[in-house]
């Protein structure tokens, strides 16, 4: 599906679910901490062997950083506009399936307030 280029901002995010994203928000839940890659899969339960991969490839985006064989969050990278979008995402995710999740059009009988207000 094209996209109108000069407004398409690509999400630096790896995707809910992801290897990469279970990561990325446990290194974020402990900026102050270093992990090497095999207490991150022995702690998330993920392969060892897809662990030290992950890690590079969010290293290549600037997410994460490494001293060594440690590993932690790139503070610096992982700013208030991807906590805001990891909360957005959560609040959607609680509200699935909520009256205004099951219709779609909800809000095709509001009121026009920009007519109430200019007198129309």
């Amino acid at each position: 599906m094209p996209v109108d280029f000069e407004s398409y901002h690509p999400n630096n995010l790896p995707n809910e679910g992801t290897n990469g994203r279970r990561i990325l928000e446990h290194l974020a839940h402990h900026p102050e901490l270093g992990f090497t890659p095999s207490e991150l899969a022995e702690e998330l339960e993920i392969p060892r062997g897809s662990v030290g991969t992950t890690l590079s490839r969010l290293e290549e985006r600037g997410l994460v950083r490494h001293k060594g064989e440690y590993w932690a969050i790139n503070v610096e990278a992982y700013d208030a506009q991807t906590a805001s979008e990891i909360g957005l995402r959560a609040v959607a995710d609680q509200f699935e399936g909520d009256h205004y999740d099951r219709n779609h059009d909800w809000d095709a009988s509001l009121p026009d307030v920009d007519a109430e207000t200019s007198g129309e």
